[in-house]
């Protein structure tokens, strides 16, 4: 399963703004991406809710694993964005 470590780009971590993002994304993919930190349990890229449960703030590593490397590279490049920045 291809995992890529990330760090959160985002100033203020995965709340909101930046996990609705992220969940759009993965939700458009056909395939399932799972985020996580690395001494946890992932969670499902496709849920905003639950990214947001992770309590990742910025410049926190995050681990994004799936079945199809190109999507979980599209995930992690989502997560190492500064997501706020208008």
């Amino acid at each position: 399963m291809p995992t890529r470590s990330v760090v959160v780009g985002s100033a203020v971590g995965l709340h909101a703004r930046p996990a609705a993002i992220i969940s759009e994304a993965a939700a458009e993919l056909g395939s399932e991406v799972l985020i996580g930190l690395p001494d946890g349990d992932p969670v499902d890229a496709s849920s905003s809710l639950m990214i947001m449960t992770l309590g990742a703030g910025n410049g926190a590593t995050v681990e994004v694993s799936g079945d199809v490397e190109a999507d979980v590279d599209k995930i992690a490049a989502l997560v190492e964005q500064d997501l706020d920045a208008d």
